[in-house]
């Protein structure tokens, strides 16, 4: 039971039945695979309001084909020649507290970080920085959207305007950000000109799907340095049966009552709370904000907490039949979540039970 949210290490999400039905469909036909693309990145662009989309492998594809844009554009002899960047502008800029596991992604092209910013600097200061580093060798400036990363981080609006004072792009990764709905319109209004996001995760298309939104021009760069064209991104392909198992899930997911949803959401956190909250040295709450995309059960041990730690507890619900995962490690050492994205009809309910049982053996037990 994957209670611990929608991330690839566990499967990702389910996909939706419209997006199941519409790969099988494209299974049978075969078309141009530019084409498709084009007209894919079309249909995208009109469904989450942008100008401008195109297909990638997953959110992560996204940022390996931002950064080839940002350093080759449409130069067809660059563009054959990534990731040999000797000769071209290479470097991009990152804040330091934007830094992240998978931040490397950016580098596959041939691209290099310069990173600025210290935790304890203002938002002027870290913006001085910024433009201090700015250079002939500048490609791009990258911005980062993910849970526990925006205390003290340069706004956007504030990072793309630095930007385009000086001619460059800003690069943004925004994989996780979905719900909110809003957020498919957000970043690209606040400047941003190319946000990737992922394909699977909450819209519940293909898990190895993503798409870029943004500029046209950038969003342009990005297709003709992404594959099926020869290049460094070659091997980021998407299938044509992907392709369509994403446009269906986009086409039920912007039709979704996200209200609606919500209250579901939050109805089955409630209950998880209810099963858990009188037990000593815990709070349990159901939060619903940027670290929490929907309502998620989110436990916090205090200090007067005598049972087992959250990474113990997550290996026991693992253990348990049916295995069941939670997600820790992504944000405070002492906190621990269920997200309900994943859970199907009954799977509350067992849940609730076994985290319950778990808890309070925990405590016994010590």
């Amino acid at each position: 039971i994957n209670a611990g949210g929608p991330n690839t290490q566990h499967s990702g999400s389910r996909p939706r039945l419209e997006s199941i039905e519409a790969m099988e469909a494209m299974s049978e036909v075969f078309v141009h695979i530019d084409e498709l693309l084009l007209a894919a990145g079309e249909r995208i662009a009109e469904l989450t309001g942008n100008e401008a989309a195109t297909v990638t492998s997953g959110a992560s594809g996204g940022l390996v084909v931002q950064a080839a844009a940002a350093m080759a554009k449409d130069d067809p002899v660059r563009i054959a020649q990534l990731p040999i960047t000797d000769d071209i502008p290479n470097e991009l800029i990152i804040q330091r507290s934007h830094r992240f596991i998978y931040d490397h992604l950016y580098l596959g092209p041939g691209s290099k970080f310069v990173e600025v910013g210290q935790p304890d600097q203002t938002v002027e200061r870290k913006l001085e920085e910024v433009e201090a580093a700015i250079t002939s060798q500048t490609a791009a400036i990258i911005h980062l959207e993910s849970p526990f990363k925006n205390v003290g981080a340069i706004p956007l609006p504030d990072l793309a305007d630095l930007a385009h004072r000086h001619g460059l792009p800003v690069l943004a990764d925004c994989a996780s950000m979905l719900p909110p709905r809003e957020n498919l319109t957000k970043f690209t209004r606040q400047g941003a000109d190319l946000v990737s996001f992922s394909g699977g995760k909450a819209v519940r298309g293909p898990q190895s799907t993503g798409f870029l939104i943004g500029k046209p021009e950038w969003v342009e760069y990005a297709r003709l340095n992404n594959a099926p064209n020869p290049g460094v991104t070659r091997a980021q392909k998407v299938s044509k049966e992907e392709i369509a198992g994403l446009l269906a899930a986009l086409e039920a997911f912007v039709e979704v009552d996200e209200e609606a949803e919500t209250k579901e959401y939050r109805r089955q956190m409630n209950f998880i709370v209810d099963q858990i909250s009188e037990i000593p040295g815990l709070v349990a709450e159901v939060k619903h904000n940027y670290d929490h995309y929907i309502p998620n059960a989110v436990v916090t041990f205090d200090d007067s907490w005598r049972g087992s730690m959250p990474e113990d507890i997550e290996a026991r619900l693992k253990e348990g039949t049916p295995r069941i995962y939670a997600a820790t490690n992504q944000g405070p050492s002492n906190v621990m979540w269920i997200d309900p994205l994943n859970l199907q009809e009954g799977e509350v309910e067992i849940v609730a039970e076994k985290f319950r049982n778990i808890l309070i053996d925990g405590i016994s037990g010590n």
